[in-house]
Parts: structure tokens; sequence; C-alpha cells
């Protein structure tokens, strides 16, 4: 195949048309759910917060902070959401077609999901540092100092994605800003079996269907939440870590700069199994929800604008 060819299977309007969707897709699900990210983000990185059901969190956040709290940050987060998708959605399709997308299996699904994943962590890694910390801004926090641990408030001097960007590299130097690299590389795992389980789901409903126009939001939204869920089940405790390598951790008796393997060890011999799985429950009701209305978004919206650029020779 010409590097002509090559190109042209990855630059078409059908890939395109497949990010776009995703990348809106995931803005949809997001700004819906966005309160269970939020008991999400304050169960994993609240250490003093006890591990209650989703519902008691989310009252006994509304009746102390007040009903904005569940909202706090949502703006960078679709930001950075739908940056983060538009560039897996793209990498993945564009990466299918120059595959070849004929007699795609889960091992190539797997294999280019991965790819997909590794090249999205490298390009949006910063956003998600700001985005982690902008959510966590103005809540009260554990330090050690002089031996003691006393409370404070994480105090950033910016309020959106562009200036937490300048901000942390000016004062923290650009490593800052890939803080938990590490940690995501090790959990490209995690969105390459979902889109694995995903596909091979897919294609095996298809087949029961005349076409694909056929195939009802449920199934898309069923096929979506359970793809979600053996992903987020295998992989949740590198994602709890994750949290605490772009906020920062707590840990009294662990280095500020402690690593991945580090700071799991650390959480298994304090906390146990248990430890590792805290806020495991928010974290499935809210992925899983947000991942499979993404999917049924994704679906219905590449299909539309599939069929208004029929026309074109590109879109098959």
């Amino acid at each position: 195949m010409t590097e002509s060819k090559k190109q042209n299977n990855i630059f078409t309007y059908e890939t395109l048309v497949h990010a776009i969707s995703g990348a809106a897709g995931s803005v949809v699900a997001m700004a819906t759910l966005f309160p269970l990210d939020t008991v999400r983000s304050r169960l994993q990185l609240e250490e003093g917060r006890q591990s209650k059901n989703t519902l008691a969190i989310i009252y006994e956040l509304v009746s102390k902070e007040g009903p904005c709290t569940l909202y706090r940050g949502i703006i960078p987060v679709l930001q950075s959401l739908c940056a983060s998708n538009f560039v897996y959605f793209y990498t993945f399709h564009g990466l299918k077609r120059l595959r070849s997308s004929k007699n795609q299996t889960a091992k190539n699904d797997l294999l280019v999901a991965s790819v997909a994943g590794i090249i999205n962590v490298f390009a949006t890694t910063p956003l998600w540092v700001v985005n982690t910390r902008l959510k966590m801004k103005g809540i009260p926090n554990k330090e050690k100092q002089n031996g003691a641990i006393s409370e404070s408030k994480s105090t950033e001097a910016y309020d959106n994605l562009i200036d937490g960007l300048i901000y942390i590299w000016k004062t923290e130097g650009i490593s800052k800003l890939w803080a938990g690299t590490i940690a995501s590389l090790l959990l490209v795992i995690n969105p390459a079996i979902q889109f694995m389980t995903y596909e091979s789901i897919k294609r095996k409903m298809n087949a029961s269907y005349s076409s694909q126009a056929d195939v009802p939001a449920w199934v898309f939204f069923s096929i979506g939440a359970i793809a979600k869920t053996v992903a987020a089940v295998l992989t949740y405790p590198i994602q709890l870590v994750q949290s605490k390598l772009r906020h920062g951790h707590n840990y009294t008796n662990l280095s500020s700069d402690a690593g991945t393997l580090q700071i799991l060890l650390y959480i298994f011999r304090k906390q146990g199994f248990r430890g590792l799985y805290k806020g495991m429950e928010a974290k499935l009701l809210q992925t899983v929800l947000t991942a499979a209305l993404m999917f049924v978004a994704y679906e219905k919206i590449s299909k539309f604008v599939f069929k208004i650029l029929l026309h074109r020779p590109h879109i098959r």
C-alpha cells in the first residue's frame, strides 16, 4: 500500500465523524452525570471522608456545601473530555482503517485501542492534571507540618484550563503537567479492554439485525455498560493512584514524589484490599452510566452525520 493510500485511510470524513461523534457523546454523558464524578473524586482524594453510598454522599455535600459543589469544575472537565475523546476516537478509527476494516478481531481491537490510548495519554494528561486540581480547589486537605497534621485548603491561583497549564508550568515545572503519566499509561488497558469488549459484542449484535440502523438505543447502552464495567473493575486500583498522583497525596509517612507502585503498596499495607477500592461504587455508577450514555450518543450522532454525508464517496 502506498503512503498516500495509507494517509487516505486515516484522514477521511468517516474518521473525522467518528472523532466528533465520540467527543460530543462524551460531553453529553458527562454533563448529565457530573455529580457522580464529583462524588468519585471526593472519595478518592479526601482521606478522612467515610466511604458511604453515593446518594448519602451527595446529600451530605449538598447540605454542607450547597448544590453548586456537585458541579465544581464542570467546564474544564467537559473541555478536557471533549479533547481527550476526540483524540482517542480519531486515532482508534484511523488505525482501524489503516489495518483494514475487514476481518476485525478482538485481538486487533485491543492492539489498536492500546496504541490510541498511549497517544491520548501523552497528548491530554496536562489537561487532566489541571482538571483534577480545579475540582478539588478550596476543599480542606490534611498536610504534615513540623511533625503535626494541619488542615489547609487548595488555593491554586487559576480558574480555567489555560491559566492552570501556564501556572503549573511556571511555578512547578513542565514535568508536573505530566504527573501520573506512568499510572495513566498503565490505565491505557482500561479503554483498550472497554473498546475491545464493546466492538466484539457490537459485531455479534449487528449480525442479529438486518442492518445496523435497526439496532435500538438500549442495545448500545447495554453493550457500553458491560464493556465499561469489565474495564473499570479490572483497573480501579490504578485509577485511584492516578487521581492521587495528579492531585498530590496526603500520606504523612510517604514521600511527596512517591510513584505508582509505592502508593499502591502503601494503601494496601495501611487499608488493605478495601482501601484499593475506596470509592468503587461511585466510580462504577459514574463511569458505567457515563460510558453507556456516551456510546448511545456516539452511535446516534455518527449515524445521523453519515446519512447527511452519504453522497460523498469517502463515506461507506
